[in-house]
């Protein structure tokens, strides 16, 4: 059980904190003549009670809202019959937007002295494990202040840098690897929006599809390296050629290639076909196994108005039939759907 003398040095240091947390002018009377103390952010000794009383007030008016203090440890000890001392470790909350403070473990030595009927503080030592405050403060707030406008920057480029990299994500998984182009993914994606906003607004979607003429052909007799090549070359006509902002050129499997015009009506599109055709043909890529004896490409076309009743792959399998038939009737054509709108 508590003796008398030790609830008397705790009653001595409950008074100093709550008059210290209440930031209550009052606590300066309690400083003795002889005092002696340092600061938890100063470097240098106060051996003055005036000049301590001056960095209590100055420690009060920086930070003048109610402080909460969260007592972690403490010692008692009685030294003599007029001297006791006080030691604590605590949690120091300021009224400000700042958990740094709060997480770190401040200490606080007291050295009580009776002088007369009075107990007054002889010594205050509070040692809290920070950088150095800046001219006229008692805690770093400035300093904290600053660091959170660093760490709020350093926030902010770090999720712009995130946001890039994501960009950057989710560019290269919506493209073809091989040809640089849109790959499977993205058109996909891309017709199932086209789709929605043609039954909103009633107007055509316009479907190329483009097979290489023989491909398996050309593969076996001038190799795979040579096959690659010819699709990136036949990727970079088809993003080039005649393309207009919303269209959206793609690469949908193997050989076959896919062009996406929104709003397009079929004597447009047949005209797109065809420049397309010549544009692959101008490359004059050697392919023995064709007629031309260069790589030609068979296109299939379908133009509709979606309606609610329709699948967004209606148009696919349309374009598919187009592109079938093209390739019966000989290659290196284009035909377009029964029923194009």
């Amino acid at each position: 059980m508590p003796t008398e003398r030790h609830k008397q040095i705790r009653a001595l240091f409950d008074d100093y904190i709550a008059l210290y947390a209440a930031r209550d002018d009052r606590l300066t009377s309690r400083f003795s003549e002889n005092f002696s103390g340092y600061t938890g952010g100063g470097d240098f000794l106060v051996k003055d009670r005036d000049e301590w009383i001056k960095i209590t007030r100055q420690d009060f008016a920086q930070v003048n809202g109610q402080l909460r203090i969260e007592m972690l440890d403490l010692s008692l000890q009685d030294l003599c019959a007029e001297v006791v001392v006080v030691t604590a470790f605590f949690h120091i909350h300021l009224p400000i937007p700042e958990s740094i403070l709060s997480r770190e473990s401040a200490r606080l030595v007291l050295v009580f002295r009776q002088e007369g009927t009075d107990w007054k503080i002889v010594h205050s030592g509070i040692s809290i494990p920070y950088y150095l405050v800046r001219a006229g403060e008692v805690y770093p707030i400035d300093g904290l202040h600053e660091r959170h406008r660093e760490l709020e920057a350093l926030v902010d480029q770090r999720t712009k840098a995130l946001q890039a990299a994501n960009d950057k994500l989710e560019a290269l998984s919506n493209t073809d690897g091989l040809t640089g182009i849109a790959n499977r993914r993205s058109f996909d994606t891309g017709l199932a929006q086209e789709w929605k906003r043609a039954q909103r607004t009633g107007t055509s979607l316009a479907l190329l599809v483009i097979d290489v003429d023989r491909f398996k052909h050309f593969n076996d007799h001038y190799g795979h390296l040579a096959g690659d090549d010819c699709l990136r070359a036949l990727g970079k006509v088809l993003g080039e050629t005649g393309r207009r902002a919303e269209d959206l050129v793609a690469r949908y499997g193997g050989e076959e290639f896919v062009v996406m015009l929104p709003g397009a009506k079929l004597p447009d599109v047949l005209e797109r076909a065809r420049h397309i055709q010549q544009a692959i043909r101008s490359l004059a890529i050697a392919h023995a196994g064709t007629p031309a004896a260069i790589v030609t490409v068979s296109i299939g076309v379908a133009v509709q108005i979606p309606s609610p009743q329709q699948p967004a792959d209606d148009l696919v399998q349309r374009a598919d039939q187009a592109l079938y038939q093209a390739k019966r009737n000989g290659r290196n054509r284009v035909c377009a759907a029964p029923g194009c709108a």
